[in-house]
């Protein structure tokens, strides 16, 4: 575990420089899409941003990262107050100084799915706001639903997120839900929980955020869900899988998944963004945060 002291030593600014490096639908939807800007998913620097927000946000910026996607009201070891101990405006301000912006951002909705207690998700609508966000993130499913959610249950939970969507809209919000592997199981006939969540919430409210990762574990091409399903994926966790075991995580460009044809079809997909995330660092994090932002920039973009 990093300590205060060792982290702020191992993460100045110019410890980190030291890091820096110099078939589709139709042809036209299958151009690369416009993407300039690279984001990362906070949650892949938990501790570093427990241990000290400030050099964290600004390690991250130094690295090159234009975007950032925050994680919020997530219970256990991480929960802290606001960001890290800043306020919504506060963790606004310390992103405007340093260059980034965020637009997106995964809220915690236990309760309002599983209870439909609307109060705490009208609450963290208010703080995406605040934060200048525009995608509204459902980062998981609550816990019995991850582990044996039925066809009735994840039609529950697309009617929640409609529901849900509707609210943020008032905000100027989307709402967009982000996948792990267990939503792609077949329940019967090639029905999967995934497939209910697409088909049965309004497309024009709702939006995906594939997780790459994840859908490769499950067996899935990324490219063949862009086809079936063109423009609903609005954001890409771009993370790598190592190249014999697909449940470990490495850096983007170390591992076996292809994401130059994915890259290829982001048009097709209809994404806007892109963060890169990495759920466990076996080496140095900034380091590790900086060879897939190389990698990103110098090979997909």
């Amino acid at each position: 575990m990093t300590t205060r002291r060792s982290f702020l030593q191992q993460t100045s600014l110019a410890a980190v420089a030291a890091f820096l490096t110099p078939s589709v639908i139709t042809s036209a939807l299958a151009q690369p899409a416009k993407i300039s800007k690279i984001g990362i998913g906070l949650f892949t620097l938990r501790e570093q941003l427990t241990a000290d927000v400030k050099a964290t946000i600004a390690c991250v910026a130094q690295i090159g990262y234009n975007q950032v996607e925050t994680y919020y009201g997530y219970p256990g070891k991480y929960e802290v107050k606001g960001f890290w101990g800043l306020e919504a405006k506060d963790f606004k301000a310390l992103l405007t100084a340093n260059n980034l912006t965020s637009p997106s951002g995964h809220y915690n909705l236990t309760e309002f799915l599983s209870t439909g207690d609307d109060k705490v998700l009208k609450s963290h609508i208010e703080t995406a706001a605040t934060v200048g966000q525009k995608y509204f993130v459902v980062p998981a499913l609550p816990t019995d639903i991850r582990a044996n959610g039925t066809l009735d249950d994840y039609k529950r939970m697309a009617a929640k997120f409609n529901q849900a969507a509707e609210l943020c809209q008032k905000s100027g919000l989307k709402l967009a839900y982000h996948n792990h592997n267990f939503e792609f199981k077949d329940q019967g006939n090639g029905v999967t929980g995934y497939s209910i969540l697409l088909n049965e919430t309004d497309a024009k409210l709702v939006g995906f955020e594939l997780d790459i990762f994840w859908a490769v574990n499950a067996g899935l091409d990324p490219v063949a869900m862009f086809s079936k399903n063109p423009g609903r994926y609005k954001m890409f966790h771009v993370k790598d899988m190592d190249k014999q075991d697909k449940a470990v995580f490495t850096e983007v460009g170390s591992g076996k998944i292809d994401f130059k044809s994915i890259f290829a079809s982001a048009k097709l997909a209809g994404v806007d963004y892109i963060f890169t995330e990495q759920d466990l660092i076996k080496k140095e994090p900034f380091q590790s945060i900086t060879e897939s932002y190389n990698y990103i920039k110098n090979n997909l973009l």
